[in-house]
């Protein structure tokens, strides 16, 4: 019996370590799943097993550095849980602080078994010069956006492009209804520092909104029932609802978006908006000096490497312009994002040219059957049958980038 030990260290990589895990047990049912994660992966995997995420998930170089010793105590028991059990495979879930360090460690220590990658840092927004040395501690890396493949296949490593698997989660969640007039939907993030630095942004660009368009309505959606607690107590004038995003990115008119995975899932579903992000000083001035890339938020950079493509896939793609617009740090005020919610809100055809420029954008990501080409990739490197419908790759390397 085959053990493959996860290990993801966020919400969003429990599910989609989860996903697979799924997808993989179509295929083999005797797989066992080891390792840590979050509370869905826990429903999947066998012992031992370390949920995690709540812990893990940290924020931004300060909140690092503040759980340093935590992280220094995971990372020794992930090492020794690993030698004790032998898995056949480390499968890496995003978390690449954590996950990248983990690789070079095992194959340090000779761990003899397979390391395999998914969902692929974004190792090309902020250090590319990694890339060749993770090309020599991988044996195989599975991306989830187009343009990554061939970055990672310059350098030598072994790399499948499968499609983006928060987007073939969100398909069955897509509805006919028409948007709602006036409706102006807040997604202030998932975290707290987020929510703390970002929702009273939002609030205060509720109120010029309203002087100047009366007949705006307002709606926030927060990530967890004490998240919709904590940002009720800063407004009485816009009601917070707990796991309402989704259905609240397909009523809005419009949106503001905190910078991150939300991000995608608005533009999945056509939600006009703009990104709005603020985090610790420290943290944005050390990101600035490091990042590679003229845009945070994926669909602008997506949007790059569709309008202006570079010539060598080493290189990062630049210069296209914005499809979403982006307030961060100093520019996050509630002037600059009430007149962009008033832009969209009074502009028919700018909304509408918006809304199809995202479903255009996202179309390109491949999302149905991800993650069975992920589980199919995954099977494949480790040298075990596979089932063969809808597994293909999607695309040649050439195809992927175009």
């Amino acid at each position: 019996m085959r053990n493959l030990w996860f290990v993801a260290g966020e919400a969003s990589g429990d599910a989609r370590a989860a996903e697979l895990m799924h997808a993989l047990r179509t295929q083999q049912p005797e797989l066992r799943f080891l390792g840590a994660g979050g509370p869905v992966m826990q429903k999947l995997a066998d012992q031992p097993f370390d949920n995690w995420t709540d812990q893990a998930a940290v924020l931004g170089l300060w909140d690092v550095l503040r759980h340093y010793g935590y992280f220094k105590r995971k990372f020794r028991q992930m090492l020794r849980d690993i030698e004790t059990a032998k898995p056949a495979a480390v499968v890496l879930v995003d978390y690449p602080g954590f996950n990248l360090r983990l690789a070079k460690a095992l194959r340090k220590s000779g761990y003899a078994g397979k390391i395999l990658y998914y969902i692929s840092p974004q190792v090309w927004a902020w250090n590319r010069r990694r890339i060749p040395a993770m090309a020599k501690i991988l044996d195989l890396m599975i991306c989830v956006f187009p343009f990554e493949a061939p970055m990672y296949e310059a350098s030598g490593l072994h790399t499948v492009f499968v499609g983006h698997p928060l987007l073939e989660a969100l398909e069955r969640k897509k509805s006919p209804a028409p948007r709602e007039a006036g409706l102006v939907g807040f997604f202030p993030g998932s975290r707290e520092r987020e929510v703390r630095r970002i929702f009273p942004v939002m609030v205060a660009a509720a109120k010029i909104i309203r002087r100047e368009f009366p007949e705006a309505r307002f709606e926030a959606a927060a990530a967890s029932e004490a998240h919709a607690n904590r940002m009720q107590a800063m407004t009485d004038e816009i009601p917070v609802r707990h796991g309402t995003a989704h259905a609240l990115m397909q009523r809005a008119s419009a949106g503001v978006v905190c910078s991150g995975t939300a991000t995608l899932e608005a533009a999945f579903f056509g939600l006009p908006y703009c990104l709005v992000y603020k985090i610790a000083w420290l943290t944005f001035e050390v990101g600035k000096r490091v990042v590679d890339v003229d845009a945070l938020g994926i669909i602008n950079i997506l949007n790059n490497y569709r309008k202006n493509p570079p010539p060598d896939p080493r290189l990062p793609a630049k210069g296209a312009p914005h499809v979403v617009r982006e307030f961060l740090q100093k520019d996050a005020t509630p002037d600059s994002v009430a007149n962009e919610v008033l832009r969209l809100l009074r502009d028919d055809a700018a909304r509408q040219s918006l809304s199809r420029e995202l479903l255009e954008i996202t179309s390109g990501l491949a999302a149905h059957g991800a993650s069975q080409r992920a589980a199919t990739a995954l099977l494949e490197a480790l040298g075990a049958p596979v089932i063969s419908s809808d597994s293909d790759p999607v695309g040649s390397p050439e195809e992927r980038n175009s």
